[in-house]
């Protein structure tokens, strides 16, 4: 992708873990274009208005990013509700973060979502793995703990990078295993 510039959708559903998903987008590389749409439901995150990130409705299903042709490369939901992944995992777009769910489904593109809930009920690991089968990255905000974390940053960094490194988006937010 060095000829072209990554297009990158982010939608931030729920409430809990709504900060990662505006580090998440802080922490991209300048290069890379980003829209983001916020759920009513999430809090509002404010510093994402800043001019970094092209901030749609959550409602606009008429959204550039709506439609294949808008040729968005990857997408992430951080954090992913259980009721927007229960809706991603059955079909259902009815608002702005499902749409581009199933665009990225329909068009093979990479999706990853970060379910924030715990624990985990048996219907919404039924529904994780049949996404996951479908090719999704399912990845919940889990840290790895040989990165020996000294900060709740430092934690956070090491999740947002692991979510980068399935997105394929260079960083260097963690130490890497050596």
């Amino acid at each position: 992708m060095a000829d072209k510039r990554l297009k990158l959708a982010v939608a931030i559903t729920g409430a809990s873990g709504v900060e990662l998903g505006h580090k998440f987008v802080a922490w991209l590389p300048p290069e890379i274009e980003v829209h983001v749409v916020v759920s009513q439901n999430a809090l509002k995150v404010e510093a994402l208005e800043n001019g970094r990130a092209t901030l749609h409705k959550h409602f606009d299903i008429a959204a550039g990013i709506s439609s294949g042709s808008f040729g968005i490369d990857a997408t992430a939901i951080i954090p992913c509700s259980m009721n927007t992944l229960a809706k991603i995992a059955c079909g259902i777009s009815d608002n702005l973060p499902t749409r581009i769910a199933a665009v990225a489904l329909k068009e093979r593109k990479p999706l990853l979502l970060a379910p924030r809930e715990l624990p985990f009920s048996p219907i919404a690991l039924e529904n994780m793995h049949k996404l996951a089968t479908l090719g999704v990255h399912i990845a919940p905000p889990v840290m790895g703990y040989y990165a020996e974390h000294d900060s709740l940053e430092a934690m956070e960094r090491f999740v947002v990078g692991k979510w980068y490194d399935l997105l394929g988006i260079e960083h260097t937010l963690y130490r890497r295993w050596t």
